[in-house]
């Protein structure tokens, strides 16, 4: 049964699930939003319209609450050029005015005037009516109607006329209490398309008309009033939408109107108008582009939001999961650390046991087999000494604990010392150098001599049998040394440049299976950026790989 490599702990599951959760809250949030704000354009659609509706009026109640009752500062003695200036006035300022007739009316109860509407000796009498109105060019037109003095004909003057006289037959009426302000409002008539005004503006007049409906011996007089019948066109007010955004089309319909079109859809609202506007009505519709316009505007920013809270959810998922994934490789990578370096202690310790028990074992060693065996025990020795070096060093370095023990380095007799102790141990191994500087590097010549021969080492260990070369180029710029390890080994793959630097990282292949601990190469990068140099990498896959080490002029600075 084969052992099973040993892995590190993934809840991916748990990560989905995470995944998962937050899209769905995303879903959930977005929907949610969308009816919270198609809820909220309704009920302003809806609510908003109270204000279009005071504004619109606006006009229309100056016009009834202010402007007719100034007819009343006349005192009843406007005659037909002051009605046609009052007249003109209105016309031109409130379009909703159609036209606007008036009347000289007399309230007597002499006999001998031909009165056609009385009751008891008080009774009332028009001499002569006007109207007025704009012409297409906006030009006044006066226009004296032909049936003055019939009040008969005069709808509007008979229900004002019964108004009053319902008002003064009242035995109980406390004429005291009867105000100036309160006359200047009292005798209106008001139906869909009209408002009549009858100005008595005095209250001595109302007692007096008291009295000659009551006393029938109340002495023969008569007064002279105003009455005024404004036509008001409701189609013709002045709508002012202060939300278009929410309204699309504002109109003043009928209010008994069938709509026939084919525009379905879409929202409708609808306000009544009052008083003399009461056939119409003020109605409010947007179809469903615009309204899907005026949610995508409010709706847009939440979208963003949300999708901003999502992404970041998101964004902390997938941190969460690198962490686990760089665990999961640093776990890997310690634990073919230990494996690597158990064989690496494990093999020169067996060889070097195995030596020791020969020699026990043996009673007689001829000088050969002592050579032999004391070479053996040499190098074992040496390549435990070097491994523990290394392992030292590298956790110096990364515990910022290792000194720097600089000094300037010829670097030809440098290069030409270590390649010639290489030559000796490799035979197969052609070295080529090719060194032109004029100045000295300063560098820890300790710490260098790691490098070279780690770089060395590897070219060595990843080239063919039948090709293991390397040619070791130094060159001196205006700022720069610059070393060059070129090899004709089995090269490395572009993918692998970021990762062959990391510690305890092995290439996958078949110079890699045994007696690695992937320390070598990091190794180099912490050394050379401890000494203020740089190392950069550079390979083709089965033709071989280039590494660059750059060290400044100026490093002891």
């Amino acid at each position: 049964m084969s052992k099973q490599k040993p892995k590190y702990r993934k809840n991916l599951g748990l990560l989905l699930a995470f995944f998962v959760f937050v899209t769905l809250l995303f879903i959930i949030s977005v929907g949610f939003a969308h009816v919270v704000l198609t809820n909220f354009v309704e009920t302003e659609f809806n609510n908003r319209k109270t204000e279009i509706f005071d504004n619109s009026l606006r006009d229309f109640n100056e016009f009834f609450q202010e402007r007719i009752p100034e007819v009343a500062f006349y005192q009843g003695y406007m005659d037909s050029v002051q009605a046609q200036g009052f007249a003109d006035n209105v016309l031109r300022k409130y379009p909703f005015v159609q036209k606007v007739e008036f009347s000289d009316v007399i309230l007597s109860n002499i006999d001998s005037l031909k009165k056609h509407m009385r009751i008891g000796q008080f009774g009332a009498y028009s001499k002569n009516t006007f109207e007025f109105y704009l012409d297409n060019e906006y030009r006044l037109i006066k226009r004296r109607k032909a049936n003055e003095g019939n009040l008969s004909s005069n709808e509007e003057l008979n229900t004002v006329f019964l108004k009053l006289c319902t008002f003064l037959g009242r035995n109980n009426l406390d004429t005291s209490a009867i105000k100036n302000t309160d006359l200047f409002k009292l005798f209106y008539n008001i139906q869909p398309g009209k408002i009549s005004y009858l100005n008595i503006p005095r209250v001595s007049d109302v007692i007096s008309f008291h009295s000659m409906i009551l006393d029938a011996n109340f002495k023969q007089t008569f007064f002279e009033h105003d009455f005024f019948v404004f036509h008001i066109q409701p189609t013709r007010i002045r709508i002012k939408n202060l939300y278009p955004d929410y309204y699309e089309n504002i109109s003043i319909q009928p209010l008994v109107n069938v709509d026939l079109s084919d525009n379905e859809g879409g929202m409708k609202t609808e306000v009544a108008l009052p008083g003399a506007l009461s056939d119409y009505k003020l109605s409010f519709e947007s179809s469903n582009a615009h309204i899907e316009r005026i949610l995508n505007r409010f709706f847009f920013p939440v979208l963003v939001f949300l999708l901003i809270i999502y992404f970041i959810l998101l964004t902390i998922g997938y941190l969460i999961y690198r962490n686990v994934s760089i665990n999961n490789k640093l776990y890997q990578l310690q634990y073919d650390f230990i494996n690597n370096l158990t064989h690496e202690f494990k093999t020169p310790v067996s060889v070097i046991k195995i030596a020791g028990n020969n020699i026990k074992s043996s009673t007689t060693l001829t000088e050969a087999e002592k050579n032999m065996y004391g070479r053996i025990l040499d190098q074992e020795a040496d390549k435990l000494n070097s491994l523990m070096n290394k392992l030292l060093s590298y956790a110096q370095i990364e515990n910022k604990s290792i000194k720097f023990n600089g000094e300037f380095i010829n670097l030809r007799e440098f290069s030409q010392h270590i390649c010639e102790a290489y030559r000796v141990k490799y035979p197969d191994f052609e070295i080529v150098e090719n060194i032109k500087v004029k100045d000295e590097l300063y560098a820890d010549p300790v710490l260098l001599t790691s490098v070279f021969q780690n770089l060395i080492d590897n070219a060595y260990k990843y080239s063919s049998v039948d090709n293991k070369f390397l040619e070791i180029k130094i060159e001196q710029t205006k700022k720069n040394f610059v070393i060059l390890f070129r090899d004709k080994g089995i090269g490395i793959d572009k993918k692998e440049y970021h990762n062959i630097f990391k510690k305890f990282y092995r290439v996958k292949n078949q110079f890699n299976q045994q007696g690695s601990i992937g320390l070598g190469l990091a190794f180099c990068k912490e050394i050379t950026e401890f000494m203020g140099g740089e190392i950069k990498v550079e390979s083709e896959v089965n033709r071989g790989t280039t590494f660059i080490l750059s060290f400044p002029l100026d490093t002891k600075k």
